[in-house]
């Protein structure tokens, strides 16, 4: 009878597909290859497609800049290659006894099922209040539908808020306003011909809190150029659908807005219903060793990546950042752990170096773009190259098939992929 050891990846976003590759090419071949002993992955996520979250705000303004097929991605296709290393199971994580290693699972058809693990790997990430902008715990349809919803309303929009002045809600406002209104002449700071009201309300005194102020500054300056208002210090109490089709937005300090579309785009909050309290943090976060990617108080060959985990900032750069780390010490932690469970590895650990978390590059519109990388302010027009043209809307697809992680260092793999892209 085989020894099936389960390495079980609750998750199938950016995260969670990394996570997959990476342990099936770079981890699993160099596992102790012992006749009878099976080590296979089983991923779980309740979506059957994986959405391509950046490319959202593209999507949302228009469906020929981000159309479906590019945004609802088949990841189970990319898996096939893999054979009997890996199954997938289409459900929610509903429960974790850390104790007993298992997770209880309701499965997509409404069934429910219990996955025991050897390993397990927490990748869950976030969802924000509005499903526009992530998956719901349920499938991608509802995300789907949400757009489609959108699209269907902007031609007739006359006034559209959109909530939260993180690089959501800029991309967001900045690729609708240009949709409608166009953009500015050479000379002019506003569209010639506006054609609807958007306004862009934070509650912070200035946009984009990861980057300098004078990186957020030309944000807000090409915002306006594509008609978009901002309006700081502005907290919004209580929103509510009207039988007209429109939102009533209550302000913090009483005052009533009505929009024809109301977008929030703020506020996001880890997926971790599943997990038990000990185990989060004051966030609602999987508390973790930050250093060593380990969830250390869920026992051994327990580990967590991307916006689920208390080491994250919340960003892409998270996940490159974090996998290698995480990877070289599950490896080395399996290893030790096969033939002993309760053994631990010799030598010292891979530690997660700390990085200037100033690291964020958005389009604002279709034309313009800001950020930074670690630190050192990029120019815009190469963020908007990079960003702003085919990677935006169609960037998905490199995650779904692993082409990010060819190599175990995601900076390899990174400058491999550009170079190809370029040439």
């Amino acid at each position: 009878m085989s020894d099936v050891r389960n390495i079980v990846i609750l998750g199938a976003s950016i995260a969670g597909l990394s996570a997959a590759h990476y342990f099936l090419r770079h981890i699993h071949p160099q596992l102790p290859q012992v006749e009878g002993v099976l080590y296979r992955v089983v991923l779980v996520d309740p979506s059957s497609k994986f959405y391509w979250r950046p490319g959202t705000p593209r999507a949302t303004a228009s469906d020929r800049l981000g159309p479906d097929a590019s945004i609802f991605l088949d990841y189970q296709q990319a898996f096939r290659a893999y054979g009997e290393k890996i199954t997938l199971v289409h459900g929610a994580a509903t429960f974790w006894d850390s104790e007993k290693c298992v997770i209880d699972v309701k499965k997509s058809d409404g069934s429910k099922t219990v996955l025991s693990y050897h390993s397990l790997i927490l990748a869950t990430g976030s969802r924000s209040p509005s499903p526009l902008h992530s998956l719901q715990g349920s499938d991608y349809m509802e995300v789907q539908a949400a757009l489609h919803t959108v699209r269907k309303e902007l031609p007739t929009a006359k006034r559209i808020i959109v909530a939260g002045g993180g690089p959501t809600g800029v991309e967001t406002a900045g690729e609708i306003a240009e949709v409608l209104n166009g953009r500015a002449g050479w000379f002019s700071s506003r569209p010639s011909n506006g054609k609807i009201e958007v306004v862009l309300l934070t509650s912070a005194e200035r946009l984009l809190p990861l980057l300098r102020p004078e990186i957020a500054s030309r944000a807000e300056t090409y915002l306006n150029r594509v008609g978009v208002d901002v309006r700081y210090q502005t907290r919004i109490k209580e929103s509510e659908k009207l039988d007209t089709g429109k939102t009533r937005v209550v302000l913090h300090e009483g005052e009533v807005v009505i929009a024809d579309i109301y977008i929030p785009a703020m506020g996001m909050m880890p997926n971790t219903a599943y997990a038990p309290k000990n185990l989060l943090d004051s966030d609602g976060c999987i508390k973790m060793n930050k250093r060593t990617l380990r969830v250390d108080d869920a026992g051994p060959l327990v580990y967590a990546l991307g916006d689920v985990g208390s080491y994250s900032k919340k960003g892409i750069v998270d996940v490159l950042m974090g996998l290698p780390v995480l990877g070289t010490n599950m490896k080395r932690d399996l290893i030790a752990a096969h033939g002993n469970p309760v053994q631990k590895p010799a030598g010292p650990d891979r530690i997660l170096a700390p990085f200037d978390p100033e690291t964020q590059l958005l389009p604002v519109g279709q034309s313009y773009g800001v950020g930074a990388v670690f630190g050192w302010r990029l120019p815009d027009l190469l963020i908007w190259l990079l960003k702003g043209g085919h990677m935006k809307a169609h960037g998905g697809q490199e995650w779904v098939d692993g082409a990010r992680w060819k190599s175990p260092e995601w900076i390899v793999s990174s400058l491999t992929k550009t170079w190809e892209t370029v040439a």
